[in-house]
């Protein structure tokens, strides 16, 4: 055989050997029934594989994580469900859950999906559902990466301090004028925008499908009710941070430093009681995975590597 033929034949073979895992790590999107309402998740990887599970954040969906998922389904079994009322969970008319509520669905979705123990990712509100499942179950817990999701009075900026007492009255015109605003094509841009490097170059389908799915009057409702209850997460700092000085999960801190929301020495805070936790501040915002989604890539593999959450 001349070597041309024995060099397309070594290089056809190792594009067949190479098949399985990219369908492995290809995204697959679904949907389950949880409680009665219809919950969308991503998921990728081999289901053998210790699972970590993806919580996002606020306005946003599983679709934060688009990047992220394929990098880690080489090592993880990666799940990353959408809550109702965001991304393609279409949450029934009149469901306004509170943070309490949304985390025990999301406790029953992954119950449904038969995950017993995984690595939980949080961000932003994904901190106040998976704290409250990580409390209630630390058995269940493998290890936490934290992403801009607070859980300290000094990570609250002044501006999030201040929506939290105001809305913390219920809804009535005074205070649904303040969540019209947050809720608004520029709110929602800002919080994706503020504080990154090259606001120019971020991926503007971000905040557009997170204000398409907002012009829904169910998804709206679901996110201002959450946004009128984020008082309810406050009064849970100190159960979470006996749960963090008890459990000593594993713990890997990654935090857009610029974040408008939730600053740096909330970041900082969580050494306080998990000592050992890793520490990694970004020079971008509240997203901090539109501008550094393979830095954190890599430090979430390096980190399942030194405490072993992987095979």
């Amino acid at each position: 055989m001349k070597p041309a033929h024995i060099a397309a034949a070594i290089a056809t073979a190792a594009a067949l050997l190479a098949q399985p895992a990219q369908a492995a790590n290809a995204v697959r999107q679904n949907t389950i029934d949880v409680d009665g309402m219809p919950i969308a998740y991503r998921e990728a990887g081999d289901p053998s594989q210790p699972a970590i599970v993806l919580l996002h954040g606020f306005p946003s969906s599983s679709y934060m994580y688009r990047n992220l998922i394929p990098q880690l389904a080489q090592r993880f079994h990666v799940i990353a469900p959408d809550y109702p009322g965001s991304g393609d969970s279409v949450a029934p008319q009149g469901y306004t859950p509170t943070f309490e509520q949304l985390s025990v669905v999301m406790e029953h979705f992954l119950a449904k999906k038969g995950v017993q123990r995984y690595t939980l990712y949080v961000q932003d509100f994904g901190g106040p559902v998976g704290f409250r499942i990580a409390a209630r179950h630390p058995e269940r817990v493998s290890a936490l990466v934290i992403q801009n999701a607070n859980a300290y009075d000094e990570g609250l900026s002044e501006q999030i301090a201040d929506n939290i007492r105001t809305l913390k009255v219920g809804i009535n015109p005074q205070t649904d004028a303040v969540l019209e605003q947050i809720l608004s094509p520029d709110g929602v841009q800002f919080m994706y925008r503020h504080g990154t490097r090259q606001p120019e170059r971020l991926d503007a389908a971000t905040w557009t499908l997170d204000s398409a799915v907002l012009r829904k009057p169910s998804a709206k409702a679901v996110q201002k009710g959450l946004l009128v209850d984020y008082h309810s997460n406050v009064a849970q700092y100190g159960a979470w941070q006996q749960y963090f000085r008890t459990a000593q999960p594993p713990a890997l801190v990654v935090w857009g430093k610029n974040d408008p929301l939730f600053t740096e020495a909330g970041a900082r805070a969580f050494l306080k009681d998990l000592p050992n936790a890793e520490l990694k501040l970004l020079d971008t915002g509240h997203f901090a995975l539109e501008e550094d989604n393979d830095v954190i890539a890599r430090s979430i593999l390096a980190f399942a590597d030194k405490h072993r959450l992987v095979h």
